[in-house]
């Protein structure tokens, strides 16, 4: 039987229901509101300190005030003050520099640079048509003066800064080789710095990755192009030294090696996940083995789980750096920009490992003299390669890491020339800690990118 509501109680009980949304939506706003009131004051706090402070200088300080330098001081205090390891304050002109550097990695004179323990310039690379290479600078010279002023180590990376400079400009060098100095004068022009490196060892084909920038891709497909019409049965990749870069570069990269799947999630404060970069189904079949150390770092340690979490590869050397957490770039007003870490990112397998680092399923130990001379070591005198080379080449015969025994001599880590190794078959585990900076998607407003702090190697 069918009963009838009166109007008189639906209009109470849609009272009733629109009091109640009253009520929710009143404390949700009440909610917010004290929110704000509490960021306000401690903002209101903050400045009326920072106003005291300023008040005071400006009235006694016996020196002059440089505004401009100011506020940057002010700006990067504050950043500094966040506690975040990869948190940046970028000046317009710092700002500049970086989103050059990620797009196009402009070199003046064409080389690269590590600290000698001199303390002076030691050239690990003539890139191939630039300037320094037609100066006749090589590979082991040092550069012990520039401009005339001595290179130490405490100045090193100021004189880094000084090879740079207008195209078409006269640089001015002091290189010595076999202890004899020679003045080199070199005109500047910008020359593309190359991201990757190859060469073919038998039926091995190796990729060095330097760093994941806008233009590592492209000269990542060259590469890969050429190694495998060639006839290459497997591949190395050396991320060694690797302080990352942008995601995007890696995924694109890692969706030209790997099978359909996801590659990478980013886990924000609070608490969603999003997916940021996927495979299509097209792949390399090859086996990979991928070389890392400790300073293998952020995107580089990515490129590297990610491969072993799709089970196409195996990783040899030493554990990486351990930076998980990725960094979003926002551009300010006045031109400059703010790098504050936004979230952790993921492999595929959704193990962070920042803090942790990825560890290797073959460990291999440089000794402190080839740590000294790393960027001599060649396949006759690295351990860490000859390990990868062998492991390829084994596999090669197996044809696949399943049905890998394991390696003669392997009993224990290897140190220079012993050999040894950990069961291939264990995967790293991974737990959050870069680089990056982080990674993220670039955005029209805003652009991201994942860094791990200085670099030892300097392009020049």
């Amino acid at each position: 039987m069918n009963r009838k509501v009166s109007l008189g109680v639906t209009i109470a009980l849609m009272s009733l229901a629109a009091a109640v949304a009253i009520v929710i939506t009143a404390g949700y706003s009440m909610f917010d509101f004290n929110g704000r009131m509490q960021s306000l004051r401690e903002s209101e706090v903050m400045y009326s300190k920072l106003n005291e402070i300023d008040a005071y200088v400006r009235q006694n300080y016996y020196g002059e005030i440089d505004d401009e330098a100011l506020m940057n001081a002010v700006a990067k205090g504050y950043v500094s003050g966040l506690g975040d390891a990869y948190a940046q304050y970028l000046t317009p002109q710092e700002y500049q520099q970086r989103m050059a550097d990620y797009e196009s990695q402009q070199a003046t004179i064409g080389l690269s640079v590590v600290m000698d323990p001199s303390g002076y310039m030691k050239v690990v690379e003539v890139f191939a048509g630039s300037p320094a290479e037609e100066a006749g600078i090589e590979v082991g010279d040092l550069i012990v003066e520039v401009e005339g002023t001595m290179v130490t180590a405490e100045n090193y990376n100021e004189m880094s800064t000084a090879m740079g400079g207008e195209e078409g400009t006269v640089l001015t060098l002091t290189v010595r080789r076999d202890n004899q100095d020679e003045e080199v004068e070199i005109t500047r022009r910008e020359v593309e710095v190359p991201m990757v490196t190859y060469t073919q060892y038998g039926d091995v084909g190796y990729i060095q990755i330097k760093e994941f920038h806008n233009n590592t891709p492209a000269q990542f497909d060259a590469a890969l192009n050429a190694l495998t019409s060639s006839g290459v049965q497997a591949l190395i990749f050396d991320v060694r030294n690797n302080p990352g870069g942008t995601i995007d570069s890696v995924v694109d990269m890692l969706d030209t090696l790997l099978p359909e799947g996801t590659l990478v999630t980013a886990t924000y404060k609070d608490g969603s996940t999003e997916e940021l970069g996927y495979s299509d189904d097209d792949e390399v079949n090859l086996p990979m083995v991928v070389l890392t150390n400790e300073d293998t770092a952020s995107a580089a340690e990515l490129f590297a789980q990610a491969i072993k979490d799709f089970n196409k590869g195996r990783t040899v050397g030493t554990q990486t750096y351990g930076k998980g957490v990725m960094q979003t770039i926002y551009p300010l007003s006045d031109g400059g920009a703010l790098s504050i870490t936004t979230a952790k990112y993921n492999p595929p397998s959704g193990v962070n490992f920042d803090g942790v680092g990825v560890k290797p399923d073959y460990t291999v130990q440089l000794t402190a003299e080839q740590e000294r001379n790393f960027y001599e070591l060649d396949e006759t005198t690295d351990p860490q390669l000859q390990k990868a080379i062998e492991l390829a080449e084994a596999v090669i015969k197996t044809g696949g890491f399943d049905g890998l025994s394991e390696i003669p001599g392997d009993t224990e880590t290897e140190t220079g020339e012993s050999a040894s190794d950990e069961d291939p078959s264990e995967e790293s585990s991974s737990d959050e800690s870069g680089s990056e900076e982080g990674a993220s998607d670039a955005e029209s407003d805003e652009s991201s990118s994942e860094e791990t702090g200085e670099e030892s190697q300097a392009a020049a």
